[in-house]
């Protein structure tokens, strides 16, 4: 599955739904943001079970001000609506793939136990 444009009428529905769920906050004049799309992009298609969101942060100034982003790009990713990472940065793929790995590992009972306390 490729890439999807998140709006602030798609975000939050999108981001609290279950699965994993990457998002990539990024702009059009971020030279970091335009050579890691390519990399996010490619991961979108090798993991078709996750699904691979894009925030235009100078499109959609309120969610980015809503997520706090001050730096891009900006990579989120939230499992079964619980936000679950979040760095700044580009990665390489095999820096994203390793990501990838360890949000799909993540035992969510535990997650879920420590936002309890």
């Amino acid at each position: 599955m490729a890439t999807v444009a998140l709006t602030e009428a798609t975000f939050e529905s999108t981001v609290t739904g279950d699965g994993i769920i990457f998002v990539d906050c990024w702009a059009e004049w971020c030279g970091p943001c335009r050579s890691f799309s390519p990399v996010f992009e490619a991961a979108s298609e090798q993991h078709p079970e996750i699904v691979f969101g894009k925030v235009d942060t100078e499109a959609e100034r309120g969610i980015a001000q809503m997520l706090s982003i001050q730096t891009i790009p900006t990579v989120m990713a939230f499992r079964d609506g619980i936000m679950v990472m979040r760095e700044s940065g580009a990665f390489n793929k095999s820096q994203l793939e390793e990501i990838i790995e360890q949000v799909k590992q993540l035992d969510m009972d535990e997650v879920r136990e420590q936002l309890d306390h």
